[in-house]
């Protein structure tokens, strides 16, 4: 049960193609997630559309159409859709990454932590978080926003708990510790726009060497 969603004005920004690309990313996983944000995005797409079709028509061709229909007919079939597989990683982000949790190289952080940046535009960094169970992240703000979904095990903070296709919205406002719960290690997909603010001196010290 997915408890924990995107609120409309990322779900507007990622409809209109408006988001920097690692936010894209976890939208996209998202809602390759969750029924109730899918069926938003899709009210969103149609408002779009029929503002679309509002706009005055472009002139066209007499041959335009016939022009359409060649080019159809010429193209190859598509390839047969992929089985779906098992695994940790929903369709988009394990298309992005090239496979399942074996194929990211993951990079120690600290305390158990590791971690694998995803290369994505400048304007946001997206990052794959794996935590042991009873391994807490440490406590930190935001100088921007902090999306993170939960792709398996579970999480608490101050906020709430957050299970497998919940995602977290946080803000310059929250300050948290996130612990990951006893049971699965918790793997997360997390996109920022900014650098966290860590209020420890070790995780600061680090900080600029782990680019988070």
């Amino acid at each position: 049960m997915i408890r924990h969603h995107l609120n409309d004005a990322l779900l507007m920004g990622y409809s209109a193609g408006q988001l920097p690309e690692a936010f894209s990313l976890i939208v996209a996983t998202h809602i390759s997630m969750c029924d109730e944000c899918r069926a938003r995005l899709e009210s969103f797409d149609a408002v779009g559309g029929a503002l679309l079709g509002a706009l005055p028509e472009a002139g066209m061709g007499a041959d335009s159409l016939a022009q359409v229909m060649a080019r159809i007919r010429q193209a190859p079939p598509p390839p047969p859709a992929p089985k779906p597989r098992a695994g940790v990683f929903p369709a988009p982000l394990r298309d992005y990454v090239g496979g399942d949790v074996e194929a990211v190289r993951w990079r120690a952080v600290g305390g158990g932590v590791r971690q694998a940046i995803l290369p994505t535009a400048r304007d946001a960094s997206a990052r794959l978080l794996y935590i042991p169970a009873g391994m807490a992240v440490p406590d930190h703000g935001h100088r921007g926003m902090e999306l993170t979904l939960v792709l398996q095990g579970a999480f608490r903070d101050e906020v709430d708990r957050f299970g497998p296709g919940d995602i977290e919205i946080a803000s310059e406002e929250l300050e948290h510790t996130p612990i990951a719960e006893p049971g699965a290690d918790c793997i997360c997909l997390a996109v920022t726009d900014a650098p966290l603010r860590f209020n420890s001196f070790i995780p600061r010290l680090l900080q600029p060497f782990l680019k988070i």
